[in-house]
């Protein structure tokens, strides 16, 4: 064959491999693993709140035997209704807006002084750390015996005289308590938008004539605002469901001023035994936490595209 012919010979396109398109039986194969895990989770979690569901449309006072019946919504009027599940409400909002406000103050403070080199900042870090390790339960009778307790309660001790600073501020010794426990918390999360600060920002901002504190006004707390917003956020879906502190530390009291929702779905329970009633309430308190949730999960979503596009 001559070199005119191999010239004038037209080029063999290129073949692409097409990779093998899975069977189901392979798809089935790869998901199979993860089938257990999955199972557990609805049996744990969505099987009892159909339950809830289900509970929450019946009226029912276990002291009164044979006297179950359906009554739809009725429940979750009576829940909307009630004076003492309102104010309960109420109390749930202040109890979980004042301890999230203060943590995350705190917090931020802490992380600023945690960002910079000084000796001994990791014995700091670890021991500031701390609060947030121990079992909320051993946390408020920490605080209720060692505390605030009239006889010899450390407020006292420092302070002298004898005042019950759990009767005379409930709502005030439940927030101390929650914040001391939840600080840390807000901490490692704005510590962790700190230190993923870019240094030559901040040099700019020098370079260019700004204080210290125009740098952090304008350029640092803008920039750990979604950090600010997720320890908000997350620390809200947390302290909405507190119980261990009302119920250890004040019982609900004095009367209802620190009853919360969680604890009244408790009164409700075991006291009342109205058990339509409180799966009603349990249901709010859970639709509460997924709108909390879901404002949560989209600045989660908004802070890995914020790093992804860095």
């Amino acid at each position: 064959m001559s070199s005119a012919t191999l010239e004038k010979a037209p080029a063999r396109p290129a073949t692409r491999r097409v990779g093998r398109v899975p069977s189901r039986r392979d798809r089935w194969s790869r998901r199979a693993p993860l089938l257990p895990a999955l199972v557990f989770a609805i049996v744990v979690t969505q099987v009892p709140f159909l339950v809830t569901l289900y509970l929450s449309t019946l009226s029912w006072n276990a002291l009164r035997p044979g006297s179950r019946s359906f009554v739809g919504l009725d429940n979750y009027g009576t829940v909307l209704s009630d004076g003492r599940l309102r104010a309960a409400l109420l109390n749930t909002v202040v109890l979980t807006a004042s301890a999230v406000i203060v943590s995350v103050l705190l917090g931020l403070g802490l992380a600023i002084l945690l960002d910079r080199k000084f000796p001994g900042r990791g014995i700091v870090r670890t021991l500031l750390i701390t609060p947030f390790l121990v079992m909320p339960m051993a946390a408020a009778l920490l605080w209720k015996h060692a505390i605030y307790n009239p006889a010899y309660g450390l407020i006292n001790g420092i302070l002298g005289g004898d005042t019950d600073w759990v009767s005379r501020y409930p709502m005030v010794a439940v927030v101390a308590t929650l914040v001391w426990q939840w600080t840390p918390f807000m901490m490692l999360i704005i510590l962790a938008g700190l230190q993923s600060q870019s240094l030559e920002t901040l040099e700019a901002a020098r370079v260019d004539g700004a204080t210290a504190w125009q740098t952090f006004l304008h350029v640092t707390l803008t920039y750990l605002r979604p950090y600010l917003e997720l320890s908000a956020l997350l620390g809200s879906i947390y302290l909405v469901q507190t119980f261990d502190a009302v119920f250890t530390i004040t019982q609900g009291g004095p009367g209802t001023a620190t009853t919360n929702l969680p604890y009244e779905i408790y009164l409700t329970t075991f006291r009342k035994f109205e058990y339509g009633e409180a799966a009603a309430a349990g249901v709010v308190v859970v639709i509460g936490t997924i709108v909390v949730a879901t404002f949560a999960l989209r600045v989660i979503s908004g802070l890995f595209k914020m790093e992804v596009s860095r």
